[in-house]
């Protein structure tokens, strides 16, 4: 990728585009984040839209395994561990009642925030007396880690309480959906890392879009944005990689071996979305002593399985599915601030409405 970002504006400046607009989908959260630190929607030409999609794993999760972490975390003596965003992460009860993690930890819950799977392995095996509960979120990046350390072995006193999701499963339900809203993709390069490339290759060979993997530099971004619109205007569509760094075709062969040999793919629900066929991943029998669920079954609630667990007024779920812009909610802004927000777009530094109100975007559209 030895061209610049002014390079790259300068090709895409270049091309004979029609006047009509090109809306282009950026599946993952760090590329919205690029995106909009790097200002590139005011670089490119007017009729070129990005849209963000459902690239925030917190903002997906569903509201049934936030509501469960929290009742183990108050009702259990464990020490529960989760990624740092996840306990701003609200949900939908009274206003008497506890609606996140970090309001449960200032009730009393033993609870903390981890950046990486070998904490809660570290801090179980410095506490052999206490059960340590590792609330386990993410996309195939963060569940490859955790799928990783359990197949490593882990002391027994740990448990996980996983919340993982596939990511193409949710591209390929918008691209089946009547409203897909978009011509074309640029795939999340660290998904790709992982999983491979040819991953998304459905994506042209099923649906006849051009995609493109990107990284998170501006020159990475440009390129695949630069890549895709030649795919359009050409009538050419294939699948492009623009991460070559990092990106081969077959992935991490060693992470893809851990998650096979401890996880299993499921039916997932999607915070605001639903279920999406084989979109998840479950402890397998050969780790499920370490199963929080297991462990701990008296906390599921199947009752708060339902596909609109957003708070009221809030729209993060056609945030998250690329139907609106962030500031077109109507609670954007006015309600719902990275200091209060109500939903969980606004909570997750992959969130699209907290990283655009980072981006200086302060006044709802609504």
């Amino acid at each position: 990728m030895s061209a610049t970002a002014r390079q790259w504006l300068d090709d895409i400046r270049a091309l004979k585009l029609p006047p009509e607009k090109f809306r282009i989908m950026n599946v993952c959260g760090g590329h919205e984040r690029s995106i909009t630190m790097a200002g590139l929607r005011g670089a490119l030409p007017a009729n070129i839209e990005l849209i963000p999609g459902p690239g925030c794993p917190v903002c997906v999760c569903p509201e049934e395994d936030i509501y469960e972490s929290i009742q183990i975390a108050l009702n259990e003596d464990i020490t529960l561990v989760a990624f740092g965003d996840m306990l701003r992460v609200p949900v939908n009860v009274g206003k008497n009642e506890i609606r996140t993690l970090e309001q449960a930890k200032a009730a009393g819950a033993d609870i903390r925030p981890v950046a990486s799977p070998t904490e809660p392995v570290q801090l179980a095996r410095d506490n052999p007396d206490t059960a340590v509960v590792f609330f386990a979120t993410g996309f195939e990046t963060t569940t490859a880690p955790v799928a990783a350390m359990l197949a490593q072995g882990v002391p027994d006193n740990l448990y996980v309480l996983l919340s993982g999701r596939l990511t193409w499963p949710a591209v390929a339900m918008l691209l089946e959906s009547e409203q897909a809203g978009f011509q074309a993709l640029v795939a999340p390069g660290h998904v790709a890392t992982v999983m491979g490339g040819n991953e998304w290759k459905f994506i042209v060979e099923k649906y006849h879009m051009p995609a493109a993997i990107a990284g998170f530099s501006a020159e990475s971004l440009l390129a695949a944005i630069y890549s895709t619109l030649r795919q359009i205007i050409e009538n050419k569509p294939f699948l492009d990689n623009c991460y070559p760094e990092l990106v081969r075709p077959e992935g991490n062969q060693t992470a893809q071996t851990h998650m096979h040999r401890v996880l299993d793919v499921v039916d997932a629900n999607w915070r605001g979305v639903g279920i999406i066929p084989d979109s998840g991943f479950a402890l397998n029998d050969t780790v499920r002593k370490h199963d929080a669920r297991m462990r701990f079954p008296a906390y599921a609630d199947n009752a708060r399985r339902r596909a609109g667990q957003m708070p009221p007024g809030c729209d993060c779920a056609r945030v998250v599915l690329g139907r609106i812009y962030p500031n077109e909610c109507r609670l954007y802004g006015k309600a719902c601030t990275p200091r209060n927000p109500v939903g969980p777009c606004m909570v997750s530094d992959e969130g699209a409405c907290r990283i655009w109100w980072a981006g200086g975007v302060r006044d709802s559209a609504a």
